[in-house]
């Protein structure tokens, strides 16, 4: 597989600015956040409508399950049909049918849990592949040269969706109810998905090799990459159960904690898409992912919420630069048709692994050793991901040596 063709008309100088003047660039970023707010709500604001409506959070914890492990499950196909379809349709299908499901949620949270079981099952199978498309729009979009700074932008502003989305949630609780912040999720999806599938990126010509069988799956590099994401994902949803417990007794703590985690994600991103070089992406990964490792077991050694919060922030600052290369590696490797299935499959693997690491780590709490070895678990995890990636001549580098020709 050669690299791919940069087509003619596309900017290729560098840094943010030159990202922000690509025609739609503007439109991308802006919209592409906005319509993703929704999916920073929905999980808390869920959460908390289940458990008002129930009295407790056994009910309102696998209200939440359904809704993240069914979306993970119909992500993929949805972004196959994005493929195969085109990415406009899909996403407005997708939005009225999700917006629907979860207004559905808000009226039935009052009846048995069964009845907003399946709300929340349909909501989740039905949100539209938004971070799939917007990725799928960069790579069409920025010319290979300026690719990471479009990517790394991409990686900042998803972070930053899920430091605001739960902010807005709790404003939104405030000024009315669990369900007034769930309905505001369903509209804001549901605008942002209309708003995106006009977008000129998204109704380019679709590429000609049509996805059959296991799509993306049967790529070489591909799923090493996945087990990366994966292993990311465990490790993420362990230290997002620790930080809380850690934080035990320290009313609001918790919260913000993760906010600043969230907050060195994004700076850390950003600063990465300014960088040059740095030579191979799956030297890049494989080094990025030992300082995940690190930086993650290393929280086990914070004493108190202070010492906590200055060490999440600098764990934060290697997350979006490690989310950054490893898109950059799906895009290089991953055929142009199977594109929106590949980048739905690394958007939707980490809300698995993240419910699988948050399990094993609530286990760990509860055990004699508490937080710190929940952490020091949750960087061994990572650091295995590290490992798959910097295997010379492993599957990764020769999938990126194959597309480098």
């Amino acid at each position: 597989m050669s690299e791919k063709p940069v087509p003619p008309g596309r900017s290729t100088s560098s840094g943010y600015s030159a990202v922000w003047r690509l025609p739609g660039a503007p439109f991308l970023l802006v919209v592409g956040a906005a319509a993703r707010l929704g999916a920073g709500m929905t999980p808390l604001a869920l959460l908390l409508l289940v458990r008002d409506s129930t009295g407790g959070y056994l009910h309102a914890g696998l209200a939440g399950g359904c809704y993240a492990l069914t979306g993970a499950a119909a992500g993929p196909v949805l972004g196959r049909l994005a493929d195969r379809l085109g990415s406009a349709r899909v996403l407005v299908a997708a939005g009225v049918a999700h917006a629907c499901a979860l207004l559905l949620l808000v009226a039935v949270a009052g009846w048995s849990w069964a009845a907003v079981c399946a709300a929340a099952t349909a909501a989740g199978a039905s949100y539209p592949p938004l971070t799939p498309v917007v990725r799928g729009a960069w790579s069409v979009m920025a010319a290979r040269e300026l690719r990471r700074t479009a990517m790394a932008a991409e990686s900042a502003v998803f972070e930053l969706v899920f430091v605001a989305g739960p902010l807005l949630v709790s404003i939104s609780v405030l000024l009315s109810s669990p369900a007034g912040a769930l309905v505001c999720a369903a509209v804001t999806t549901l605008l942002g998905s209309l708003a995106l599938s006009r977008s000129a990126a998204l109704r380019g010509p679709r590429a000609a090799v049509a996805t059959t069988g296991l799509g993306p799956l049967r790529v070489p590099g591909f799923p090493a990459v996945l087990v990366c994401v994966g292993a990311l994902g465990v490790g993420f949803g362990m230290v997002s159960v620790a930080v809380p417990a850690a934080a035990e007794g320290t009313a609001g703590a918790a919260g913000v904690l993760l906010a600043l985690w969230g907050l060195g994600s994004g700076v850390g991103g950003l600063w990465f898409g300014l960088r040059r070089g740095g030579g191979a992406g799956t030297r890049q990964l494989a080094v990025l992912l030992w300082l995940n490792a690190l930086a993650t077991a290393a929280l086990a050694l914070a004493a108190g919420p202070v010492a906590l919060g200055v060490a999440i922030v600098l764990a934060g600052l290697v997350i979006a630069p490690a989310l950054t290369v490893y898109l950059l590696l799906v895009d290089r490797i991953v055929p142009d048709g199977m594109l929106t299935e590949a980048h739905t499959w690394v958007a939707a693997l980490p809300v698995a692994a993240n419910s699988a690491g948050g399990a094993v780590a609530g286990a760990l709490v509860d055990g004699p050793a508490g937080t710190a070895v929940a952490f020091a678990a949750a960087g061994g995890v990572i650091a295995l991901a590290a490992a798959t990636a910097a295997r010379t001549r492993g599957p990764i580098d020769r999938a990126e040596r194959a597309a480098q020709g």
